[in-house]
């Protein structure tokens, strides 16, 4: 399709312009968590050499690849308890969820992984009332 074209279909037609916007948003949602986890330098690659720049956005990828999985569990197991609970949780609302979320998440200090012997492998869910404890 020929850029102008394009353009003229995104100002025509609002279907097309949400379809972008929820693109777009899901991208930016991505960005904001890679440049939390590569918080260092101010994000800025510094390797004199190709392949020292290409390590780092490997293992930029694998950890942000992990957080999304580890926010994707947690939320699946919080809407199972919800619905379990008897809460009305709605497809439309459940979609819009993003395991981009971030603020959860230290990204400062010292890490350690232990494997603990959680029930299902996850360890205990907030209460949906609890405040900011």
């Amino acid at each position: 399709m020929p850029p102008s074209r394009a353009i003229l279909r995104l100002a025509d037609e609002p279907g097309y312009r949400r379809q972008i916007k929820a693109q777009t948003n899901l991208q930016e949602g991505r960005h904001a968590l890679a440049r939390k986890i590569f918080h260092g330098k101010n994000g800025q690659l510094y390797q004199s050499y190709h392949e020292g720049m290409e390590d780092l956005v490997g293992a930029l990828d694998l950890v942000l690849n992990a957080v999304v999985l580890s926010n994707t569990r947690y939320m699946d197991a919080a809407l199972a308890q919800l619905q379990a609970e008897g809460f009305d949780v709605r497809d439309e609302g459940a979609a819009r969820l993003s395991p981009f979320v971030r603020h959860h998440i230290n990204m400062l200090g010292r890490y350690s992984f232990p494997l603990p012997e959680l029930p299902g492998g996850l360890r205990p869910l907030c209460k949906p009332d609890a405040g900011d404890e």
